[in-house]
């Protein structure tokens, strides 16, 4: 008679897709594994980097002017493994394989997909500096979609097909309503009543997640102002990652003494610096947005130290603004009322952000222990006797780290 018990193959590959089905961030960005955690001798460390693009500058006229060839990487450091732990009996193991998967795989990947997805959304908002839509009210018209996407072509992100609008429930049933009066196929309108969601419109593949962040902005107070003329670098070239290098902004003008005046994924603008197309370098009729990437807190005379990302550039093959911020320039805060929480709904290309996952040891022992990866996420699951108890021991483990490759190519639009 043929063994039709469960295996640790059916087990990994149907919770695999589950994680995938119920994920809007994960299946949407560039993941990656990396296998050399898993070799002996040949572990990696915390960190690994993967490439991102390279940017040049154009030469006029007939005579070469070399420039180097600045290959980047970001740093990902990878986060200890996390998963789901949980025992099932030798009855169990004889279920069906529908059975099985409804019992434990997809409650299982549900649950993955669900801590993924809320840790990517996390740790990449607060790297993104292009801020659209207005702080408390849910986004609901085209035209909210068709601004933030608009940002995106001045950064020269491409119309490829892989650009996402990930809304949290609320925006998706104002974006529903707002678009349903759109000329468009029957059979998509159709489908957009039935479901009350949206699928592909206006060059985005639209998706619903509860996991869509929160954030709170900072404590703010004061009439702040730029502490000194030209700061930033006019550097044609620099050596340090550019898009991983921030500026150190010296500010005055804050409640004195006061903590977190700035709280980490505040965006901001300072009078006078304005946007620049990051490919022809064109200056934009908006100002450049910048992202706070640490809580400030101001001093007793009311100075404070912003950490600005991207770093204020001025020229060269990264150029990202018109020129660097004058002494007393008026120092605007974008993200909203002081100490008030706002969702953070996110439109960004796939390649905006990288999810790494490594490969982990596979113990001995084990009656069951394998690992698997799908779509560049790794993916592994152990089961064991537990003889102090005298049950089996069943474990789901994942092991990632983070990175932004491109945050350029994506922007928040406030609910």
């Amino acid at each position: 008679m043929a063994d039709n018990l469960i295996t640790s193959t059916i087990i990994l590959n149907k919770t695999m897709q589950i994680l995938h089905n119920e994920s809007a961030f994960l299946g949407h960005i560039n993941t990656e594994f990396n296998d050399e955690f898993a070799k002996k001798g040949m572990k990696a460390g915390a960190t690994v980097y993967p490439r991102r693009p390279v940017q040049f500058r154009v030469r006029d006229g007939a005579t070469a002017s070399l420039q180097d060839v600045n290959e980047t990487s970001v740093a990902v450091t990878v986060e200890p493994e996390f998963g789901i732990d949980f025992d099932f009996t030798e009855f169990d193991r004889t279920l069906s394989v529908d059975e099985f998967s409804k019992r434990y795989m997809k409650p299982a990947g549900t649950r993955l997909a669900t801590e993924l997805d809320t840790r990517i959304a996390t740790r990449f908002y607060q790297s993104v500096a292009n801020f659209s839509g207005t702080p408390g009210t849910t986004p609901s018209t085209a035209l909210a979609m068709l601004k933030a996407a608009a940002i995106l072509d001045d950064c020269s992100c491409p119309r490829d097909g892989f650009r996402v609008a990930a809304l949290n429930p609320l925006a998706m049933a104002y974006m529903v309503d707002g678009l349903k009066g759109l000329l468009n196929d029957g059979g998509v309108i159709g489908k957009q009543t039935k479901t009350g969601l949206l699928a592909t419109n206006l060059g985005l593949d639209f998706q619903m997640s509860q996991n869509v962040p929160t954030h709170t902005v900072g404590p703010l107070g004061g009439t702040p102002l730029v502490d000194g003329a030209n700061q930033g670098t006019t550097t044609a070239v620099i050596t340090e990652n550019p898009y991983a290098a921030t500026t150190s902004l010296l500010t005055k003008g804050w409640t004195a003494a006061a903590a977190a005046r700035l709280k980490k994924g505040d965006v901001i603008t300072l009078a006078g610096v304005f946007a620049v197309n990051l490919e022809n370098k064109n200056v934009l009729s908006n100002l450049k947005q910048f992202v706070v990437t640490a809580d400030v807190s101001s001093t007793a005379g009311g100075a404070g130290t912003l950490i600005l990302s991207p770093a204020i550039i001025a020229a060269g093959a990264y150029q990202n603004v018109s020129g660097l911020p004058a002494d007393n320039a008026a120092v605007t805060v974008l993200t909203g009322t002081a100490s008030t929480a706002y969702p953070q709904n996110m439109i960004f290309h796939k390649d905006a952000f990288t999810m790494v996952t490594v490969a982990m040891d596979v113990p001995n022992g084990m009656d069951m222990a394998e690992q698997i990866t799908y779509e560049g996420v790794n993916l592994r699951f152990v089961r064991g006797f537990d003889i102090t108890n005298n049950k089996r021991i069943s474990r789901f483990d994942l092991m990632a780290g983070y990175g932004a490759l491109r945050p350029e190519w994506a922007v928040r639009v406030a609910g």
